[in-house]
């Protein structure tokens, strides 16, 4: 049997859908699973043993279904669910099961805050595209795995990291998903430990900001007395943003002692390595079925403001201009 298995984008979304590739290859006997992708995302999926090959798709989309037709598939898995994986099936004319959005859920929640979700898990729900295969969940989590060339050793951090550290991703897709600078800073006075920034290339200034707080007195006078009300500590902060690839920020995730994300695709890397994670979010919620899988976590959120979710994605500033989602939001934990 030969099954294709759809999911074209993001990080976390990918992430997300590898117990499916490997109950798929695992449970059926002499299965040949694909998997289709953006160019940008294959990187997630070279690795990973349960694939016996990732087509990706780059501009033109009849020249992927073009591919896609040569391989005679038997059955397609639809994780995503659009209009391109739509035409794909279409064009392929094979059988076919379609993972449930629950858009109008989705829906109600965030115009309404009426919840009509499941209470499950998005990975849970994935699976039940493959339930008519006779495919059952093998509960051991999601997948991610590092080509070995990307393995960071840790003499590449600083003396200070070397013995242990946490890891605090500071970057989102979407403002309304990320932290102000000023919490990212109290965030990390309040880990009082060794902490690794990460982020895309997009995060490396608000990185430097971060660690210029933590190492300049001079520039610290906005929060200074803020600190002396607060922990009065100083952490040490190494600023990986932009520095790695993915895979090599997956491996500094999988060494640290913990892990301190947005809702992102870091979050679900994290999970994978089965981390602890402190998972904050701001305009999204954990009703929608994405916190992290199968791993011990702490959710912080701001529960006390009837605004959320605003969105389901997110937003490129608050709608309503006080963005108290995250600013209000309290850090409660503790770390050995």
């Amino acid at each position: 049997m030969k099954v294709l298995i759809l999911r074209f984008s993001s990080i976390g979304d990918i992430v997300l859908t590898t117990p499916v590739v490997r109950a798929v290859k695992s449970q059926l006997t002499d299965c040949e699973v694909h998997y289709a992708t953006k160019e940008s995302y294959a990187s997630l999926l070279a690795s990973n043993p349960y694939l016996d090959k990732v087509h990706c798709l780059e501009k033109n989309l009849g020249e992927l279904i073009g591919r896609l037709k040569e391989e005679q598939f038997d059955f397609i898995i639809d994780l995503h669910n659009n209009l391109r994986t739509r035409v794909i099936k279409s064009r392929l004319g094979v059988k076919s099961k379609s993972f449930n959005k629950l858009n109008w859920q989705k829906w109600l929640l965030v115009n309404f805050k009426i919840n009509r979700l499941p209470n499950r898990h998005i990975v849970d729900r994935y699976m039940d595209t493959v339930s008519a295969l006779g495919i059952k969940s093998d509960t051991l989590g999601l997948d991610y795995f590092i080509p070995e060339k990307d393995e960071v050793d840790l003499d590449w951090l600083p003396e200070t990291h070397r013995q242990g550290y946490y890891a605090v991703v500071i970057g989102a897709k979407f403002a309304t998903k990320q932290l102000p600078k000023d919490r990212l800073i109290e965030l990390c006075d309040r880990i009082n430990k060794p902490i690794v920034l990460l982020g895309g290339k997009e995060d490396t200034q608000l990185g430097d900001e971060i660690v210029e707080f933590f190492v300049k007195t001079e520039d610290s006078s906005p929060y200074e007395e803020q600190l002396r009300e607060g922990l009065n500590k100083r952490s040490e902060v190494f600023n990986a943003c932009g520095k790695f690839n993915l895979n090599q920020s997956a491996s500094l995730i999988k060494q640290a002692g913990a892990v301190f994300t947005h809702d992102t695709g870091l979050m679900h890397i994290a999970a994978a390595f089965k981390k602890q994670i402190f998972s904050i979010w701001g305009n999204t919620v954990p009703e929608f079925g994405m916190y992290p899988y199968r791993t011990q976590f702490s959710i912080f959120e701001n529960k006390k403001i009837n605004c959320r979710p605003c969105s389901k994605i997110g937003h490129d500033k608050c709608p309503l201009g006080h963005f108290k989602c995250m600013n209000d939001v309290v850090f409660d934990f503790w770390l050995p």
